[in-house]
């Protein structure tokens, strides 16, 4: 069996060398689209000898989308330049790739793993966080919005055990700054799409998103780390209802 690895990347030479050396090993091909690097990053590509193509940003659906065009074999593992694939899930794959995949399987997923602050973080909203990221090229594409794209499959899904690793935010300052955008962008796609909200939705999704990690989830295990990921993951909800509720107002006085 053979696979594509495919990433999209902006200025990644501080991730990317990790990444890629994670799966080099295991990869048929890799093949990344770029945005317009101005860093390291398509040199340490190349010394992967990954395929690398140069297009405009059109946001992530699309851009995941092309550099699975670009992949020439069947399976496909779509890969963040911020993530790492264990050493557990790196034997997985390769056992995997000696045999033939059942005909009815289309795609596997696997569970993701960050570490925060100084500790790998496996309780809480966070974990298992299982995605589909090996799949069939033709039995998938990406749809979505401007964030959270999402990946529709069309066949059965087996899970895999090894952790794939993502380094996702420096700290929690790092946290709070990314989830901010990730709020604006939500909430512009939401209103785009004609969503209202009430005037007491941030407060109550908000605070179920607090409840929900820390407590049902036990992300209390996680220790002060669990506390802060609750504590800013339910900040984000917040903020990204207040948006949308905000945008709804000008929209009505405009």
């Amino acid at each position: 069996m053979k696979i594509t690895f495919c990433l999209i990347t902006l200025n990644e030479q501080e991730n990317l060398d990790r990444c890629l050396r994670s799966c080099v090993e295991l990869a048929d091909e890799i093949c990344i689209v770029d945005s317009g690097s101005t860093d390291g990053t398509e040199a340490t590509a190349r010394k992967y000898g990954a395929r690398w193509e140069v297009r405009d940003w059109p946001g992530y659906v699309i851009q995941k989308n092309r550099v699975i065009d670009l992949a020439t074999h069947e399976w496909v593992f779509s890969l963040d330049a911020d993530e790492e694939l264990s050493a557990d899930l790196q034997t997985e794959i390769r056992q995997w790739k000696q045999h033939a995949a059942p005909t009815a399987v289309a795609g596997y997923s696997v569970p993701r793993c960050v570490p925060y602050e100084g500790r790998w973080i496996r309780h809480g909203d966070w974990y298992p966080d299982r995605l589909v990221r090996l799949f069939r090229r033709k039995a998938a594409r990406f749809a979505g919005g401007k964030v959270h794209e999402r990946l529709e499959i069309n066949g059965r899904v087996v899970p895999l055990q090894g952790e794939l690793h993502h380094y996702s935010f420096r700290d929690s300052r790092d946290h709070w700054e990314r989830a901010q955008k990730y709020a604006r962008l939500w909430a512009e796609t939401q209103a785009e799409a004609g969503r209202t909200v009430y005037p007491w939705t941030p407060h109550l999704r908000g605070g179920f998103r607090w409840f929900r990690g820390y407590l049902l989830k036990r992300g209390f295990l996680d220790g002060r780390q669990g506390w802060r990921i609750a504590s800013i993951c339910a900040r984000e909800v917040f903020y990204k209802y207040l948006l949308l509720r905000q945008i709804n107002r000008n929209h009505v006085k405009g």
